[in-house]
C-alpha cells in the first residue's frame, strides 16, 4: 500500500482591505447579498458574487425550503444565474460570505460540496480556473481554483 499526501496552495489577508480594489469590491457584495438571503429555517445566511470576464457582477445568496433540500446555496445561485444571462463569458472570480445569529462567521466559511463541484463544472466549461475568495471576520483566503479545495474531482475526464 502506498501512503499519499495531498496539500493545498492559498493566500490569506487578515482583512478586505488588503485586496485589490476588484477583489474587495466583490467581497462587499457577498457580504451585501448574504443579508438578502432567505434562510429562516439555518440562519446561516450566505451570499457570493461572481464576475465574469465580460467585467458583470452577479449576485446569489442562499434559499432555503421547509422541504429540505429544495433549497439552493448562494454560490450555485449565482454560478446558474451567470450561466444562463452570459452563457459565452467565463467565470473569473467568486466572493463568498456568511452570516450566522452572531454576525459575520469568524473563520473563512467554505463552499459545500455540491458547491465545489458547480464550480468545477465552471472552471471546465471554459477550460479556466476560477478565483476563490472565501470570506471571514478574521480572514480572507485566496485560493486559485477549485483544485485547492477539491483535489481529487470527478469530472468530465472521468465519464
Amino acid at each position: 500500500m502506498k501512503k499519499h499526501i495531498i496539500e493545498i496552495e492559498y493566500s490569506e489577508v487578515d482583512s478586505i482591505n488588503n485586496l485589490s480594489n476588484e477583489d474587495a469590491y466583490l467581497v462587499a457584495k457577498a457580504r451585501e447579498v448574504a443579508n438578502n438571503a432567505w434562510a429562516p429555517y439555518s440562519n446561516f445566511l450566505v451570499g457570493a458574487a461572481v464576475e465574469l470576464e465580460n467585467g458583470k457582477v452577479i449576485i446569489g445568496n442562499n434559499q432555503e425550503n421547509a422541504a429540505y433540500p429544495s433549497g439552493l446555496c448562494a454560490e450555485r445561485v449565482a454560478l446558474f444565474a451567470a450561466n444562463a444571462g452570459y452563457p459565452n463569458s467565463a467565470v473569473k472570480t467568486i466572493a463568498i460570505s456568511a452570516f450566522n445569529k452572531k454576525g459575520h462567521v469568524q473563520e473563512p466559511v467554505k463552499p459545500c460540496g455540491s458547491c465545489r463541484q458547480a464550480i468545477l463544472e465552471a472552471e471546465t466549461r471554459f477550460e479556466k480556473p476560477i478565483k476563490l475568495l472565501l470570506d471571514g471576520a478574521n480572514s480572507i483566503y485566496i485560493m486559485e481554483g477549485i483544485a485547492s479545495l477539491l483535489p481529487l474531482s470527478f469530472g468530465k475526464r472521468d465519464l
